[in-house]
């Protein structure tokens, strides 16, 4: 059974910091490309960052320079450190694996940016 379960989501104050991990379990973490994407009610999920097995990544505008995504493959476990949070962060985060025909998520972890 693949389990993707995300944590270190809360509230934080703008300009704040979070680092959220997602650890996984019944598939072959290294062989997977692993992101992290964001929902709020009435929008689509969007990308946030994106790392592909060979360790490339990818941001979306909004939070480059900003938020940085890694990996550890011995612990199955994919991580976003989040910098200089802004309110528009405010969304439930949600990790994902995927490669060709397989794409596998988390339940999400809710990140509040308010003072």
């Amino acid at each position: 059974q693949v389990q993707l379960v995300e944590s270190g989501g809360g509230l934080v104050q703008p300009g704040g910091s979070l680092r959220l991990s997602c650890v996984t379990s019944g598939i072959i973490f290294s062989i997977y490309g692993m992101g992290w994407y964001r929902q709020v009610p009435g929008k689509q999920r969007e990308l946030v960052a994106f790392m592909t097995r060979e360790g490339s990544t990818y941001y979306g505008d909004p939070v480059k320079g900003r938020f940085t995504i890694s990996r550890d493959n011995a612990k199955n476990t994919v991580y976003l450190q989040m910098n200089n949070l802004k309110p528009d962060d405010t969304a439930r985060y949600y990790c994902n694996a995927n490669q060709p025909g397989r794409d596998y998520w988390g339940q999400g972890t809710q990140v509040t940016v308010s003072s």
